[in-house]
């Protein structure tokens, strides 16, 4: 049996189009496979520089700077708190844990030559990608979905699906970058839900808001924002899609949003109603898009290779997206995958241990963004503290830039998780009233 292609990737979101392209770019024969039609719209609009550099490699950041996206120069948080929280030592804080922001080019980067990132309307955004691998050589099919996987023969043998019939291919090596519907993930039984974060998402777009009302600095109006609320473990993202619509989304605890027995639209305006000046900002502006629910939010796989096949993208992980990691993480693990791939197609070997180096660097990677935003849920006055102080911001900042594949742990996420476990050790610390709900089990998988 021939392979009709080297590679077949199942799904055509930033993940799968981003391998899609550096696996064309070396010569390699691939397929992508893509449910829906494109343009489709998804979440996730706002970007991290850490995918510039994969944008550069790929060839695509002409496209993506020419579609006009709002450019996006650092991110900004806010809160409701209203108290006076003891700074507890803490050196260069000035506004008392109600807000942060930082910019992106206060750190240099590798690989990164521009002082901003975008906000994308992600239609046009995974538009641009897919039609770029189609252009660097890669075959993309879409309306098809993808079946069962068999492994079991010599070589791997995608089944096909185009309305009531179906098709099988064989090939060499198969990239499942279908995003969370984690079709090798489920089909193998490798997929565990996350101990940690259960969260659940109801979003829409806005026009005319207005972007000035919540910031503290007004010339930052277009960062992303994160507003968190008076409610535990509940914030509401605020990201810019054009020069007057803006995405607006609320993301709580799951067993929250239950509460309202899917009443998406009680449920997104009385958590908004927490915070009133959100609330008059956003009535006075006008709703251009039905509401949206993301659930499933959080899981990890026990195995993200094996013979024959990688996992990239959300089909490998995903975490909260509260740091904007989702793009990034696809977009990294198509261009580390990739690497493995195509030294793997010219030793004509696509064994598992092929895809260590992959795996390993993956897992870390993402490891690290998981405990610095479970740091963030369970003490997030922390992170005000630490991305004002000298000693630890511009740690924090590479964090927030997606700078994570060095295989370095930041030296501030070990800092902030010692002083995570004196405050919960402490019920009389001055910190241990603002500890939040979503914390480890102590038997918690290792993914």
């Amino acid at each position: 049996m021939d392979a009709q292609f080297d590679v077949a990737v199942i799904g055509g979101g930033p993940a799968g189009s981003t391998v899609a392209s550096y696996l064309a770019k070396a010569g390699l024969s691939v397929a992508v496979f893509e449910a829906e039609n494109f343009p489709r719209e998804h979440v996730g609009e706002s970007l991290v520089p850490a995918t510039t550099p994969v944008l550069l490699e790929i060839g695509a950041m002409d496209k993506v700077e020419a579609a006009g996206f709002p450019k996006k120069f650092g991110a900004a948080w806010t809160s409701a708190e209203d108290r006076d929280i003891n700074h507890n030592g803490f050196r260069g804080l000035n506004h008392d844990f109600r807000a942060a922001e930082v910019l992106f080019s206060e750190r240099d980067q590798d690989g990164v030559d521009r002082d901003h990132t975008f906000h994308v309307d992600r239609s046009k955004f995974d538009h641009i990608l897919l039609k770029h691998a189609e252009e660097l050589g890669a075959k993309v099919f879409q309306g098809v979905r993808v079946g069962k996987v068999d492994f079991d023969g010599e070589l791997p043998v995608v089944e096909v699906k185009v309305g009531s019939s179906s098709t099988h291919i064989p090939v060499k090596m198969v990239v499942d970058a279908s995003g969370r519907q984690t079709r090798l993930g489920t089909q193998l039984k490798t997929k565990i839900p996350d101990p940690v974060f259960n969260q659940y998402a109801v979003h829409t777009w806005f026009d005319g808001l207005d972007r000035k009302a919540l910031a503290v600095n007004k010339d930052q109006a277009d960062y992303i924002f994160i507003h968190f609320l008076p409610v535990i473990d509940t914030w509401v993202w605020q990201i810019p899609i054009t020069d007057t619509i803006t995405s607006i989304g609320v993301v709580s605890q799951k067993k929250r949003f239950q509460e309202y027995g899917g009443d998406r639209e009680k449920y997104f305006w009385e958590t908004v109603a927490s915070r009133p000046e959100l609330l008059d900002v956003l009535k006075n502006c006008k709703q251009v898009k039905p509401m949206k629910t993301e659930g499933d939010y959080s899981y990890g796989m026990k195995q993200i290779a094996g013979d024959n096949y990688v996992l990239i993208g959300d089909a490998a992980r995903f975490v909260d997206p509260i740091f904007s990691s989702g793009v990034s993480v696809a977009l990294n693990s198509a261009r580390l995958a990739a690497k493995d791939i195509i030294a793997a197609a010219e030793a004509g070997d696509f064994k598992h241990e092929r895809f260590a180096a992959y795996e390993n660097k993956l897992r870390k990677a993402v490891g690290y963004w998981h405990r610095f935003i479970e740091a963030y849920y369970r003490l997030n006055i922390l992170f005000t503290a630490f991305v004002q102080d000298d000693r630890y911001r511009l740690d924090i900042l590479k964090m927030l830039q997606g700078d994570v594949y060095d295989d370095q742990e930041p030296k501030a996420l070990s800092a902030m998780w010692e002083i995570i476990e004196a405050v919960e050790s402490d019920p009389t610390h001055l910190w241990h009233p603002y500890l939040g709900q979503l914390r480890s089990p102590t038997a918690a998988p290792s993914f």
